[in-house]
């Protein structure tokens, strides 16, 4: 069915209209509109490309407070209305070799990169906030010359359409969320966050083919509570119109609409009962394509037990995404393989603290930097201890499994009596309960009580003969350390 408007000439404006200022003023073109009037278009060579020109105009003033190098910003008050209208250029070829209809898919999707790679887990946080409702929608009754609107219940930032380049057409769009939404802490104050509308185009093929893509575009905006735009739209200009001359000239010239700016295309779902691509595809340079969740998810061929390393492994920067998975796997991270998916190693290892907090909040986005950070923990005090044995021998043992041949090393953490009487009681094969004093012999032979105090003045890499002294009542031995 086709939803079309008689509408009066004076609401398809001129170029002039939609873009006021001193010609100079604006990097764009005029908008060639010749044809909505059915005026009569010049031929040209056949090899031009037919439909190679599109435009997309949003009904709504840029922002006056943007940097001239700086992306335009259009500010959207929630829930409201707003017109894009559909403009197919045919400058370059017959407007006649155009489809006689083409699909446009339109989308609001985080422009923060940060926000693009837990997109998922924010639009899923944002319905289970707001059961039923929609981040985008169409208001079809406005809208003019669009076929087959769909919105699809799974997707609630997408809308798709049909429409014919050769007539006019207006689609009028409704954004219901709020970019304070997002942000990460909501005290009161913060700024939101920005969104990106964008639109793809696609020419439709036959016999199940994939559509052919043609365009994609989008801009950037910011949407408020209701009035909430207006307000901000005239705190910037006065902010602006406050600066002197010479500051002025650094801000772009504010705009009634905004045009769309030409953009790479949004990747599509790939086929199956899988989940869409999600943006960080675009952002990781290995992005090729989506592992299915089996793949990344599932435990059997990432198990502990058929790896044959240590948990304690360090990320390598040469790790493939295979690789970089399995490790995530290993270190308790599995519930982000999927944000993850298209990461190598020396990918993963880029990422910065406040990175993996935004994607992964705050518990576990500072235990995964820790993770990549981990160094070799440093003991406080290590001892080298030889049983009594190893003094009175010259030449190795002739048991080459026997420990009391050699000096072993002690680490110690606590620097207590204790913890090094359970070391000791270790190395020798002796029951811990069965240890009754631990001594240090001191100058000219005499006994000295190992106390904490004394372990804790012990010198770093010292070295040491273990004497065990079997002695009655009760039942036991005697350490000393000479």
């Amino acid at each position: 069915m086709l939803f079309w408007h008689n509408q009066p000439e004076h609401l398809w404006p001129s170029p002039g209209e939609l873009y006021p200022g001193p010609p100079g003023s604006l990097l764009r073109e005029p908008l060639p509109l010749s044809y909505l009037k059915q005026e009569e278009l010049p031929s040209l060579p056949s090899a031009a490309p037919p439909c190679s020109g599109f435009q997309y105009v949003l009904c709504a003033a840029t922002s006056p407070a943007v940097k001239r190098q700086e992306e335009t910003l259009t500010y959207l008050n929630q829930g409201q209305s707003y017109e894009v209208r559909m403009i197919c250029n045919p400058k370059l070829g017959d407007v006649t070799q155009c489809p006689r209809l083409l699909k446009s898919v339109v989308r609001v999707v985080f422009h923060d990169r940060h926000l693009q790679y837990t997109e998922q887990q924010q639009l899923d946080g944002w319905r289970w906030s707001r059961p039923g409702d929609r981040i985008l929608d169409i208001d079809v009754p406005l809208s003019v010359g669009v076929t087959e609107p769909q919105v699809l219940p799974s997707q609630l930032n997408t809308v798709e359409f049909h429409w014919d380049p050769t007539k006019r057409t207006s689609l009028f769009l409704q954004v219901h969320c709020i970019s304070t939404e997002f942000t990460l802490r909501k005290k009161g104050g913060e700024k939101g966050v920005p969104f990106r509308l964008q639109v793809d185009t696609f020419k439709p093929s036959d016999k199940g083919l994939p559509p052919e893509h043609l365009h994609s575009a989008g801009c950037l905006i910011k949407v408020f509570k209701p009035k909430g735009a207006d307000r901000k739209l005239k705190t910037d200009r006065e902010k602006i119109e406050k600066q002197p001359l010479h500051e002025r000239e650094k801000y772009q010239m504010a705009c009634e609409s905004t045009v769309f700016s030409e953009c790479s295309p949004w990747p599509e779902p790939t086929a199956g009962p899988h989940p869409p691509l999600s943006p960080l595809a675009l952002t990781s340079p290995h992005a090729c394509k989506l592992l299915s969740p089996e793949r990344l998810c599932s435990s059997p061929p990432f198990a502990l037990d058929t790896l044959g390393c240590s948990p304690a492994e360090d990320l390598s920067p040469g790790a493939s995404i295979s690789e970089t998975q399995q490790w995530l796997h290993r270190h308790r991270f599995s519930s982000y393989c999927r944000i993850l998916a298209n990461f190598t190693g020396t990918d993963l290892l880029k990422l910065n603290r406040q990175d993996l907090i935004q994607i992964c909040g705050a518990a576990d986005g500072i235990r995964l930097f820790n993770t990549l950070r981990a160094r070799p923990i440093r003991h406080r005090l290590t001892l080298y201890v030889a049983q009594e044995a190893s003094r009175q021998e010259s030449e190795l043992p002739e048991n080459p499994n026997s420990n009391s041949g050699f000096y072993q090393e002690i680490s110690l953490d606590e620097l207590s009596a204790v913890e090094l009487m359970g070391k000791l009681a270790e190395l020798l094969a002796l029951p811990t309960d069965q240890i009754h004093r631990l001594f240090h012999q001191g100058p000219g032979g005499i006994l000295i009580l190992l106390s904490d105090q004394m372990v804790q003045n012990l010198k770093d890499e010292s070295y040491f003969v273990a004497v065990v002294k079997k002695v009655q009542n009760p039942d036991g031995y005697y350490l000393v350390l000479t």
